[in-house]
């Protein structure tokens, strides 16, 4: 693992200071998965408006409360992060969703989305939050990741959305239990 990159979630104080240049990094690390060819729900290629403007929406989320943000940073720029969607209905107190996991292609195969995982996880827990699911494009290099760190896959559909060139690509969703994780 890269010892160099940490990760932090991002706090309201922080958005409030910075929120544009941290909107800028972060459209910067998405806009490069998506040149990558990223199935993370956005078509190449990806305008710089379009990816500022997603940014704007979920630091608005951070800010209130309803979403943890996390960030990978080496040498003070953003290189990975993801988010933790704690805005459920009621009857799911105890569950949240991981989304937009994003590594910049120029920080990948250094731990950092392993990293990013460990820190969402423990996030999940302070929050009261021991159900966690996402989903991922079927056969994509993610779904490695997610089975090494113990994830349970539900199941695929077939074409459930496009890869950035417009291809249909298959989704599969995963869970994981925190407490039965931690024994």
């Amino acid at each position: 693992m890269d010892e160099q990159v940490t990760v932090r979630r991002v706090q309201p104080a922080d958005i409030a200071a910075c929120g544009a240049a941290l909107a800028a990094q972060l459209a910067e690390v998405l806009m490069d998965c998506v040149a990558g060819g990223a199935s993370v729900s956005f078509i190449s290629p990806l305008p710089t408006e379009r990816a500022l403007a997603f940014w704007h929406g979920v630091l608005e989320g951070a800010a209130s409360g309803r979403r943890a943000l996390l960030v990978a940073e080496r040498a003070g720029r953003i290189v990975g992060t993801v988010q933790l969607v704690l805005d459920l209905p009621d009857n799911q107190p105890h569950r949240a969703d991981v989304a937009k996991m994003l590594v910049h292609r120029g920080a990948r195969r250094q731990g950092v989305a392993q990293r990013l995982m460990e820190a969402l996880e423990q996030q999940a827990l302070a929050e009261g939050r021991d159900v966690l699911v996402l989903d991922t494009v079927t056969g994509g290099d993610a779904e490695r990741l997610y089975r090494r760190a113990g994830w349970q896959a539900v199941g695929s559909v077939p074409r459930y959305a496009l890869m950035p060139d417009g291809t249909p690509c298959g989704t599969t969703f995963y869970f994981k239990h925190l407490a039965a994780a931690r024994g």
